[in-house]
């Protein structure tokens, strides 16, 4: 093979079966032996509730929503 063959298929089904194998394996290493309570425990602390309107992003989101109005504002009245 000096060449390349522009008509050459190269199957690469094997090897990326082969590939998906091992990452699956890796995986179920990695895997706590308890994975279903880790999982059902990490899902309800993410549903966990929050509060209404004192999340740092709602304020967050606020504040700057507040400084571009009030920037518009100013701006406008000039």
């Amino acid at each position: 093979m000096d060449r390349l063959d522009p008509d050459l298929r190269i199957d690469i089904r094997g090897r990326v079966r082969d590939h998906g194998a091992r990452q699956l394996a890796i995986a179920r290493l990695r895997a706590p032996s308890d994975w279903e309570g880790s999982l059902r425990r990490a899902i309800a602390a993410e549903r966990s509730a929050r509060p209404l309107l004192m999340s740092s992003r709602d304020v967050r989101l606020f504040l700057e929503s507040f400084a571009l109005f009030f920037t518009a504002t100013i701006m406008f009245l000039l």
